[in-house]
């Protein structure tokens, strides 16, 4: 996303000359306050610092006074911009893949993973760097230095394999993972000691990152050597062979004052504090006029007048200076102050131990007042606000910043500012792997230095004749397991923060290249699925350029999950101090050095840094412009963003990670975009690089914070995503068909990788014969989707075709899928080990059994090797052996070494259970990550289209196979070319998917002219180009054919819409859908038959049909098809007492005579035995069929006989 950028604002003011106009604007900022000083002693305003005597204080001239200075000084840079349109940099979209070569799709997630393991680690350690131990005051740990080292792999006691790559790791099960290094100082006895490399853990590495052995590897020579895809993006890890994404999630950004709505619709305002120690949550709100603090730590809510005095200010004066001395904010926070009168509350003192009373207790007995004003004032120290840090003990910055709150909600109450919007973009932060691995990592770490703080207390304790060596304590499987675990399962359990979320990672989707980089730029939200709520889920427009508005999927998760767009990049952490001295030096002043009450005058912005309050600036144009320009220098961080907040006087300036960005060009003082054609020639060339472009100041990142301020023209495509990229002329269709597109196209078969032959995946699909789509757009091109397609381009007529064609139904050509259209490679894996026990036996493998009279392997082992595995090119039928072994029966217990013949065996083989027959197309034996023998049978099944398999376009029209035609019966045209696929013309006019015909009449130009058409979304060829060019190849503009019919041979009356379409085949196919039943296995609690196709489940009669069967009356057909065909189960009942009896006799009455058989199903019949097992004793009713007596009742009561009942 390139943006040509004209700034209408002064926050981004690029036009105006720096050294020109900076002692201009600062006389004129001074005159207006001056002037805006005058003036406003004619005026009632409630936010002057002048008493007043007038109520009427929400006047429409209320707000004139609040931003005079930035909001004038926009109005003179919009005079001084050149209205007219900006020129546009000639083939500016060749920046698209330089931009893609270190950013974008799954980079995301590699840098995040590389600023991890380079820096966060190394903060990590230095926070936790020192274990002491309180059994000796001399005994004491300190870490020096951390990294990660390069991967390897441990194939036994001393041999390293330095050499493992991910391919090895994919087939062999193994975590492809290195070793965690530290260099460490200790006390042994009277000796300190020096260690250097010492290994506590392994970290799992990311493909592709700066730890992992594909990262300078570029050439497809180099790939190819490891047998590697070129093309793979990376940004995922492989954890026992299988390889799993760490998703992006969606939070809300921290330490920012949020004014929102509770459960009650009552405003409060709320402020989420983290900092690497702590995280906290701290609220105002309203309680009948006055204002209270509430806090997790707090038992109740604590009135601010108390607060402000524990904080410091002790006098009422100084907290109506931090709120506003204007008499309207007095008046609301009048009840308040009088409330600490009332209390009694008057000196700090007073105040913490009132506080000391409302914090929640950490301990339950033996609570002195000194150890809960302790509490208190650990509570106000480092709990409430905790990003505010107390400078030598002063709370002066958490009391103004607490005034800033208090202010806030009192304008958002009265109406001056409307509440803040949750969904807005620049209030949000993503989550990506190295941000949520430094969580789990920090947590692990505490917990490994606990556990050797306890080793080191148990010992020192102990008289021993050697002295303690930690070394000799550290386990490396506990760092090792936790991290394993959590990407393994997703489970992210952090306990210190209460943290526990699931779903956090998940398998990498290799149906297609496409679902890949489908699943590496997919954002996540954390808000709940199931609430049926429209704003988190509606498109913001704060999410232009920075997400795909078409990419999300349909039902309770729309809107949710989000995906990138494809110039987004996601920031990094960056560190903060540069910035805060920056600025000072730009005339930010410290409110130490500053009246607290210059904070609410109307000349003066409050100066934040990442939710910090830095201090105060009277000329904020100054401050956003020297900070964009140090930026454009390189001076500091590129991802550094400056807004300007003119409703509330604030310049926010972030370097936090997570938040979204994406970049622009600069436009000069001339009113022309700083880049040239001759850059955008040198990058074409490869003679310079984005990177470079950023550095010498011709583009910059902006986020979304600032981009509100700005405006801009882009590169249209660039603000969709990867799958909505790839559908030609997508600005022409219906949006929802462009999102149905999104999902379909991640279901679609074709090359997802180029190392293929050599993966071993639990399920792969392949289409046998994929092309490249004739109709193409830039971003195909820059993603590598014309070397990895998933598509075929079919000729297709536009026409109705017999009935077999309605509702999206497809007629196909039997000869098409005979040259092999839409014919696919299913691949699938059986995998058997060969384990040694405890007791020192193992599975063995079997040569396949051979029948005596022919001498020749039995039917099921008709595929085995004499060494018991399947052999490749071995057809495999359903339930045929694909390894024959056995395995002991006995496994624990005494070592079987001594007596090795007496070990009792099993057969324990491995079967082929597919439901159609398959051939072997690999065997490999290798060790796994536990030492054992691991055999991995890779079968293949080769599939052609059949009917009710589905296809699509990439326009969202998808339908399945209604027909099989000859191609005899097809129809054709003059030049003889029979349609591969007739589409009935009835899914055009309400789908309104324009682009499709578009891309008919494209594709057959290019086929035509032997040239790919470009159909980019925004900048495609158009129509009458197309036309005009179709027409000189001697067909009709329009690119419709006259058709013969294939059975009579006479033209068809009609014009066919006629030409090449790329069609998709989806991997829903009738094989894998298909399901009967005649008999089969039952579950063993209620012998019901089992449910769902992979255990060969029944057909549920639900609750429903039941009501339509007894709708019809067919009592047999429900008794036959509930109980006979299910569970029916045959009991004994006691005529006398209704109760189950047993062979023949009832245990109740003590008697047999009156026992007899009924039929129930078992299901009832273990109800009433798990009732009787909770004292509620169910009763049958028996009577003989035909009998004309009433039957029994059985009662624990005496009968009323006046009870009609």
């Amino acid at each position: 996303m390139i943006k040509t950028e004209v700034n209408s604002s002064s926050d981004d003011d690029e036009l105006v000359n720096r050294k020109q106009l900076t002692k201009p604007l600062k006389s004129n900022v001074q005159t207006k306050v001056e002037e805006a000083e005058e003036d406003s002693l004619d005026k009632v305003s409630p936010f002057q610092d002048e008493d007043t005597d007038d109520e009427d204080g929400l006047n429409a001239k209320f707000f004139e006074n609040q931003h005079p200075v930035l909001e004038q000084e926009r109005k003179q840079v919009c005079q001084r911009a050149d209205p007219a349109p900006q020129p546009a940099v000639p083939d500016k979209w060749k920046l698209v893949p330089a931009f893609l070569k270190t950013r974008g799709l799954a980079h995301q997630h590699i840098h995040s993973f590389n600023y991890f393991v380079d820096e966060e680690i190394c903060n990590i350690l230095q926070a936790n760097n020192y274990v002491t131990s309180d059994a000796s005051p001399t005994w004491f740990l300190k870490y020096r230095k951390i990294w990660v080292g390069r991967v390897n792999y441990e194939e036994g006691l001393d041999d390293v394999n330095n050499n493992v790559t991910p391919q090895e790791c994919r087939l062999r099960d193994l975590t492809y993972s290195a070793p965690i290094l530290v260099d460490l100082e200790y006390t042994r006895g009277n000796q300190r000691v020096l260690r250097r490399g010492q290994v506590i853990g392994r970290m799992p590495i990311m493909i592709r990152s700066n730890r992992c052995a594909l990262h300078q590897m570029e050439t497809l020579e180099d790939m190819a050597k490891t047998r590697e895809c070129a093309y793979d993006p990376g940004g995922y890890f492989i954890i026992r062979g299988t390889e799993k994404v760490v998703l992006m999630h969606e939070q809300m950004a921290k330490n920012r004052i949020m004014i929102n709505r509770n459960s009650k619709k009552e405003l409060v305002c709320e402020v989420l504090s983290s900092t690497s120690q702590r995280k906290s949550k701290t609220y105002i709100v309203n309680k009948k006029g006055k204002y209270y603090v509430q806090h997790n730590q707090l038992s109740e809510d604590v009135p601010i007048a108390v607060l402000f005095k524990a904080l410091g200010m002790e006098s009422d004066a100084d907290v109506v200076s931090l709120i506003g001395s204007e008499e309207y904010f007095i008046g609301h926070i009048g009840a308040s102050m009088i409330e600490g009168t009332m209390l009694k509350v008057r000196s700090i003192e007073e105040a913490v131990r009132f506080i000391a009373g409302k914090v929640k207790l950490r301990r339950v007995r033996n609570v002195s007042t000194e150890m809960r004003e302790h509490d208190a004032l650990d509570f106000l120290t480092n709990s409430f606000i905790a990003h505010i840090p107390c400078n030598d003990g002063s709370m002066l910055m958490k009391a103004i910043y607490l005034g800033l709150m208090v202010r806030r909600l009192i304008e958002a109450e009265v109406g001056i500012f409307s509440e803040d919007d949750r969904d807005f973009y620049g209030n949000k932060r993503i989550e990506l792997a190295g941000s949520m691995l430094a969580l789990l990592f920090e947590d692990l770490f505490k917990r490994f230095n606990m556990e050797l703080k306890r080793v080191a207390d148990t010992h020192l304790t102990k008289n021993l004749a050697t002295p303690l060596d930690i070394i000799k304590h550290i386990r490396q499987d506990f760092i090792t397991s936790g991290l394993t675990y959590a990407l393994s399962t997703g489970n992210w359990i952090i306990k210190r923060f209460k943290m526990q979320r699931m779903g956090v990672t998940q398998v990498l989707c290799r149906l297609s290249y496409i679902s890949v980089l489908g699943m590496m730029s997919r954002i996540n939200s954390t808000f709940e699925r199931t609430r049926k709520v429209s704003g988190p889920r509606s498109l913001q427009p704060s999410q232009w350029g920075m997400l795909c508005p078409c990419d999300t999927p349909e039902g309770e998760s729309c809107g949710l999950v989000k995906s990138l767009a494809l110039m987004c990049h996601i920031t990094t952490d960056s560190d903060d101090e540069q910035i805060r001295r920056l600025m000072f030096n730009c005339g930010v002043e410290s409110m130490t050095y500053n009246r607290v009450a210059a904070i609410h005058q109307s000349h003066i912005y409050t100066a934040f840094l990442n939710g910090n309050l830095v201090g105060l600036s009277s000329d904020p144009l100054r401050l956003s412009l020297s900070i964009r320009q140090m930026r454009r220098k390189g001076y500091i961080n590129r991802y550094v963003s400056v807004a300007v907040n003119s409703d509330q006087r604030a310049v926010n300036i972030s370097t936090d990670g997570g938040r979204l960005c994406r970049p622009y060009i600069i436009v000069g003082d001339n009113h022309k975009p700083l880049l040239t054609e001759d850059h955008v020639k040198a990058i074409e060339a490869g003679k310079m690089s984005f990177d470079e472009l950023v550095e010498q100041g011709l583009i910059e990142f902006i986020d979304v914070n600032e981009s509100g301020n700005s405006l801009f023209a882009i590169e249209p495509f660039t603000i969709l995503g990867v799958c909505a990229n790839i559908i030609p002329y997508m600005n022409h269709n219906q949006s929802p068909r462009n999102t149905y597109q999104c999902a379909m196209g991640k279901q679609a078969m074709g090359a997802s990788a180029i190392n293929l032959p050599v993966r071993a995946d639990t399920l792969l699909y392949l289409l046998v014969y994929p092309q490249r789509p004739l109709c193409t757009t830039r971003a195909i091109k820059i993603c590598h989707y014309e070397d990895l397609p998933a598509g075929q381009n079919a000729t297709v007529a536009v026409m109705s075709f017999s009935g077999y064609d309605i509702e999206d139904a497809l007629v196909l050509n039997k000869a098409s899928l005979d040259r092999g259209f839409g014919r696919c490679l299913v691949n699938r894996y059986i995998k058997d080990t060969l384990r040694t026990y405890p007791n020192q036996s193992s599975d063995r493998l079997l040569p396949p059994k051979v029948d005596p009279i022919t001498k020749r392997p039995v039917a099921n082992s008709a595929g085995l090797d004499s060494d018991g595995i399947c052999r490749p090119g071995a057809r495999l039928n359903k339930k045929d052996f694909v390894v024959s072994k056995m395995s002991p029966l006995v496994q624990t217990g005494e070592s079987v070494l001594a007596n090795p013949g007496n070990v009792e065996y099993k057969v324990s083989s491995s079967c082929y259970r597919g439901p159609v027959p398959a051939v072997v197309d690999r065997v490999l034996l290798s060790m796994n990550e536990e030492r054992v023998t691991m055999i991995k049978v890779i079968h293949s099944q080769c599939r052609r289209p059949e009917l009710g398999d589905k296809f699509s376009s990439r326009h969202g029209q998808k339908g399945v196979c209604g027909i099989i035609v000859p191609q005899e019966d097809m129809p054709f045209s003059q030049q003889g070319v029979v349609p591969d696929l007739i589409m009935n013309p009835h899914g055009y006019p309400s789908r309104m998917t324009v682009g499709k015909l578009m891309e008919l009449l494209s594709s057959k130009t290019g086929a035509m002219s032997g040239r790919l058409v470009s159909s980019t979304a925004f900048a495609g060829e158009q129509v009458e180009t197309i036309s005009n060019e179709i027409m000189q190849h001697g067909f009709n503009f329009l690119g419709k054919d006259i058709l013969c019919h294939g059975a009579t041979g006479e033209a068809m009356t009609a014009y066919i819409y006629f030409g090449p379409l790329y069609y998709q085949k989806l991997k829903h196919m009738v094989l894998d859908k298909m399901h009967a039943r005649g008999r089969g296995p039952k579950s063993a609690l209620t012998r019901q038959p089992t449910e769902g196709r992979a255990r060969e489940g029944g057909l549920r009669l639900g609750e429903m049909e039941r009501d339509c069967l007894i709708a019809y009356g067919v009592s047999n057909l429900i008794n036959e098809r509930l109980m006979i065909s299910s569970d029916q189960f045959m009991i004994e009942v006691c005529a006398k007492c209704g109760l189950m009896g047993y062979n023949g006799y009832c245990d109740y009455c003590r008697s047999s005579e009156a026992v007899s058989n009924i039929a129930i199903p078992y299901a009832c019949k273990l109800l009433f035995q798990e009732l009787q097992s909770m004292n509620i004793v169910p009763r049958f009713t028996v009577e003989s069929q035909g009998a004309d007596t009433a039957p029994k009742r059985f009662t624990t009561h005496k009968l009323d006989p006046d009870d009609i009942f």
